[in-house]
């Protein structure tokens, strides 16, 4: 043989052996990734001839399969759709699924390896398969709380149980119907999906969990975590609290939300200077601190951190290298600080549960067709984000605020709630984001709850008109 077709040859054999490789890999490796992916056309249709398993809360099913006498067999349901939306998803015969319907679709159509047995029972019984129920982490209450309290405005609200981390209440506003999406009908899903993909307000984006906002003084919460680790600070602390700090390295100052000084002579305790949210205080604390200490605290909690819960939560961050400027600026949740509600909430929650951050989880049990248990989530810790003396004095800190501050809107009658409020400024001449995070009861808490309302106004100046009343809404339908 020659020299040039033994080299052909050779090219061939790779090429050949690269072909083989690649199609293994796409038909073996990969055939679960590709055949669950959102618009695969014909695994949808498929699907449709079998049930589809119900999505619970508590034991009620708000997302079910019915059947409809049609080519299509079954039809996805939702009831109280935009409530549960942002949790649910869709299950949409031209846009495939999202929510937990994508997450969990190997549960919902019954092919999880976790069905085996079921499937060979239902094989030899001659029966249609039948998927599997996922049963949710929330509180019905809760999240109708949620849902009224947002009405008419813009934003989100995540609640969590500190000692687990299982999420209570995951609600958006404006929020969008996903039966119009799950119809049988591709024209008129096509025009209600164009209509929310033109609408300015975003309803599709699952603000809960995706969208970011800077924290604005909900973050003095982890400025005061870190101020107490360092040892070099008590809630007695007397620090400086002037009507205007002067940046490091500029001519630009910080000034207090209410143009005044936070205390007499220009000083304050660590303590009042959280409970009236003085913005001074916290910046000139930033600047002793630095920026690696209030960034060690923050991921403590779950900052620059993924999260699947199992739905892909967006990464909440915190700047890198900032100078001394944008650290007193990050220091009062402003700069390049940014935040989910569900952080939001973790950072809340952790406090109260004796300084330890829980990863956060929606999905409760995984049950099979008769609703039996097949598979539980067990808490699991993320990290001791403070000593437990360190998260008490702060949980103190924050029931002043409740009590004495800023927070007077989330106060309880024979509750002692401990809160923070925030308003944060998004430049570009757009309305402030107004904030609150708590938790409840103080000791031993039930809930911590996170509230955002985008494009706020010029009204709300602290997160305690229009966002505190909501949290209190939310704690009370958990506790009540």
């Amino acid at each position: 043989m020659s020299r040039p077709i033994r080299r052909i040859a050779f090219v061939l054999g790779i090429l050949l052996v690269a072909l083989i490789a690649n199609v293994t890999i796409i038909q073996v490796v990969l055939a679960g990734d590709y055949r669950d992916r959102p618009g695969n056309q014909r695994v949808l249709l498929e699907e449709y001839a079998r049930e589809r398993g119900p999505i619970l809360v508590g034991s009620d099913p708000v997302a079910r399969s019915k059947e409809t006498g049609d080519t299509l067999k079954y039809l996805r349901v939702y009831s109280d759709g935009p409530l549960y939306a942002p949790v649910t998803g869709f299950y949409s015969l031209v846009y495939g699924a999202t929510g937990l319907e994508r997450t969990e679709n190997r549960i919902l159509t019954g092919r999880s390896s976790l069905f085996v047995v079921d499937r060979a029972e239902q094989l030899f019984a001659g029966r249609q398969p039948v998927g599997g129920a996922v049963s949710t982490t929330l509180n019905a209450r809760a999240q109708k709380a949620a849902f009224n309290g947002l009405r008419g405005k813009k934003g989100a609200v995540v609640a969590i149980e500190p000692a687990t981390g299982r999420i209570l209440a995951s609600v958006q506003s404006p929020s969008f119907d996903p039966n119009q999406l799950s119809s049988h009908n591709p024209a008129e899903i096509r025009a209600y999906y164009e209509t929310l993909l033109a609408n300015p307000a975003k309803p599709l984006l699952n603000r809960p969990i995706v969208s970011l906002n800077p924290p604005g003084s909900t973050f003095k919460v982890v400025t005061a975590a870190a101020a107490l680790a360092s040892g070099r600070f008590t809630p007695d602390s007397v620090i400086p609290g002037p009507r205007a700090y002067p940046l490091p390295d500029s001519s630009k100052k910080i000034r207090n939300w209410n143009g005044k000084s936070c205390g007499p002579a220009d000083l304050v305790t660590l303590r009042q200077a959280l409970a009236i949210s003085c913005n001074t205080a916290f910046a000139w604390l930033g600047n002793q601190l630095g920026d690696d200490a209030i960034r060690t605290q923050a991921q403590l909690m779950g900052f620059d951190q993924g999260f699947e819960i199992p739905l892909r939560a967006a990464t909440s961050r915190f700047p890198e290298n900032p100078d001394a400027p944008q650290t007193a600026m990050s220091a009062i949740g402003q700069f390049d600080v940014r935040a989910t509600a569900l952080q939001m909430a973790m950072v809340a929650a952790a406090i109260g549960n004796n300084g330890v951050t829980m990863n956060p989880y929606l999905v409760q049990e995984v049950r099979g067709p008769d609703l039996a248990i097949l598979q539980t989530t067990e808490p699991a810790q993320f990290e001791q984000a403070m000593t437990s003396l360190n998260a008490a004095q702060l949980t103190e800190m924050m029931v002043n605020v409740v009590d004495n501050g800023t927070g007077s809107n989330a106060r309880i009658a024979g509750v002692r709630v401990a809160g923070k409020t925030g308003t944060a400024q998004t430049g570009n001449d757009r309305p402030a984001v107004a904030w609150f995070i708590a938790f409840a009861p103080a000791q031993n808490p039930e809930v911590a709850v996170a509230v955002v309302v985008e494009d706020a106004g010029a009204a709300e100046v602290s997160g305690n008109q229009l966002a505190a009343p909501i949290a209190k809404s939310v704690i009370e339908a958990v506790l009540r």
